[in-house]
């Protein structure tokens, strides 16, 4: 291998070309422009994630622009986050970007997207910032070692296609994501790490009641899964239940699913907040009144919330009677059926190009001030390799923004 490839020493050495170690790359050069710092991205391009994301638009953030709110779209590192996105938050992302010639818009659901709708526009500017500041850039270099050097920094192992080389840097910042190398080279530098499962994913249902229905959505449904309660839209699919209510159990169960294999029951409320109380009481008087005396119950429903395709099938039988002839026993068990209906989960799908999951790097052995950890002097941390992780939405591109101007700071020091 040349040896101009790659200098042996180095200031900073940021193993991950990806969002985080980008944000860290700008934010240390820019706060001490005479340090050498390195990025390292295994792959052939750098910010593959950022390019794939939000079907190539790149769903930067989120407009949730109050912390304590923010905090509350992870089902892991919520606590550690609240003091660090005190410090760098949504709205500073967006001015960041803006502050770089690159425009946010805000979509109906909080999402938030350049004007171009194009992920090339947030690559670029990441680059183009890192470039202009002089930041070294290496593709398709994978760190393989990583020793601690007695008040000299660490001594790194790199390999480029078959040649393995070494390099030294004063300080070490691991952004690459959550892979099995990189769990290896964190223990071995003396972390522990909480094993990843995956997290954000749809669920595998086989029931006659959804049976043929796929693209039937409703707007609010309540889920419960073991101990877990979670409220919002659903969809039903050819292979089981998706939607964002589907998407948060799966998200804030994902080691319970884990666990048990991703089989376990699953409570539908297809009427939201509606109590079972509630739901028989609408059902009586829609049966009292007299304009449905002969109505069939399958052609008209108690709740309009409901497409009619899925009502029909979530009476079943009853439905081929009329509203006069149902039995007060019929009306309990169709109020059941509709406030707590059973279904089995049986597998898990994969959410769309997304997919993230939980754990990493143990949240208590790193200080969320700077990044750093607190076993290792001059080790830092940011971005999934930590064990956080947010839902769909723009939420884990923010963490990693934070987590990574965060560790930049620091690392400038």
């Amino acid at each position: 291998m040349p040896s101009s490839f790659i200098q042996p020493n180095w200031d900073v050495v940021i193993a991950g070309g990806g969002p985080a170690g980008f944000f860290a790359a700008i934010r240390c050069v820019e706060l001490n422009p005479r340090l050498s710092v390195l990025i390292l991205e295994k792959a052939r391009q750098t910010l593959g994630k950022v390019l794939i994301s939000g079907g190539g638009r790149c769903n930067v953030t989120h407009a949730c622009f109050d912390p304590a709110t923010l905090v509350t779209y992870y089902p892991r590192g919520a606590a550690e986050l609240r003091g660090a996105f005190s410090r760098f938050q949504a709205a500073n992302t967006v001015d960041w970007f803006e502050q770089r010639g690159v425009k946010l818009k805000t979509e109906s659901d909080g999402r938030m997207f350049p004007v171009t709708d194009s992920s090339e526009t947030i690559a670029d500017c990441l680059r183009e910032a890192a470039k202009r500041l002089a930041v070294t850039v290496r593709t398709g270099v994978s760190l393989r070692g990583a020793e601690k050097a007695i008040n000299t920094g660490f001594k790194l192992a790199v390999q480029r296609e078959a040649d393995v080389f070494h390099l030294h840097a004063r300080k070490l910042l691991i952004a690459t994501g959550s892979d099995s190398r990189t769990r290896e080279i964190v223990q071995s530098l003396g972390h522990s790490i909480e094993e990843p499962v995956p997290s954000l994913f749809t669920f595998n249902i086989k029931d006659r009641r959804i049976e043929g229905l796929a693209g039937v959505s409703v707007e609010s449904v309540t889920l419960k899964m073991d101990s877990i309660l979670q409220h919002g839209p659903m969809l039903i699919t050819h292979w089981g239940l998706s939607g964002p209510a589907v998407l948060r159990v799966s998200a804030w169960g994902a080691r319970v699913l884990h666990e048990k294999k991703y089989h376990a029951p699953l409570i539908v409320n297809w009427l939201g907040d509606y109590t079972f109380e509630k739901a028989l009481d609408v059902l009586q008087r829609h049966k009292d009144w007299r304009g449905n005396v002969r109505k069939k119950v399958s052609a008209e429903p108690a709740f309009t919330q409901l497409p009619l395709r899925l009502w029909k099938q979530l009476v079943g039988s009853i439905g081929e009677k009329n509203w006069a002839d149902v039995s007060r026993a019929e009306l309990r068990n169709l109020a059941a059926g509709l406030t707590a209906g059973e279904f089995q989960i049986e597998g898990k799908g994969q959410f769309k190009e997304e997919f993230v999951t939980c754990g990493g790097v143990k949240r208590n052995e790193v200080d969320f001030r700077t990044m750093q950890s607190r076993r290792v002097d001059g080790l830092f941390f940011a971005g999934e390799v930590l064990d956080i992780d947010g839902l769909t939405g723009g939420f884990n591109f923010q963490s990693a923004w934070t987590t990574g101007w965060l560790a930049g700071n620091a690392l400038a020091g």
